[in-house]
Parts: structure tokens; sequence; C-alpha cells
């Protein structure tokens, strides 16, 4: 059965950490919002057994949303 992505272990931050930093930057919480989404439309397209291309373009979808995520959190640091 296919789950949500745990984002904050792969940031290596607690949940408590980036809600902080979420009221503060209003990017990067559109960013989180933006990877929430991202990330429930990878379980949807698993839990349908979608075709591999397709979850494999969510994924990298996913995984471009991340990468932004990383980048503004290292530019507020």
């Amino acid at each position: 059965m296919p789950v949500p992505h745990d984002l904050f272990q792969d940031l290596h931050c607690t949940k408590e950490e980036i809600q902080q930093k979420r009221t503060k930057d209003p990017l990067l919480n559109s960013l989180i919002d933006k990877y929430s989404l991202a990330d429930a439309e990878v379980v949807k397209a698993e839990e349908a057994k979608s075709s591999d291309d397709a979850v494999t373009r969510l994924k990298a979808k996913r995984l471009e949303v991340k990468d932004k995520i990383v980048k503004q959190l290292q530019s507020s640091s």
C-alpha cells in the first residue's frame, strides 16, 4: 500500500522547525503546500496502479518541488 513521503525526515528537520519557518517565509509555505499536493498525486497514482511512466513523472515533479524547498531553506538560513 503506497504511503505519503516523509518530507521532514528528508530535510533532517522536525515538523515543528519547519512550521516555524513556514510562518516567517511565504514562499517556503507555498512550496511545502505544493509538495504536499504533489506527494498526494504520487500516492493516488500508485494506488490506482497507474503506468510506470505516469508515476515516474509525478515523482520527478515532487522531487523538483523538494529541491526548491531545500534551496529556500538554505537561502533563509
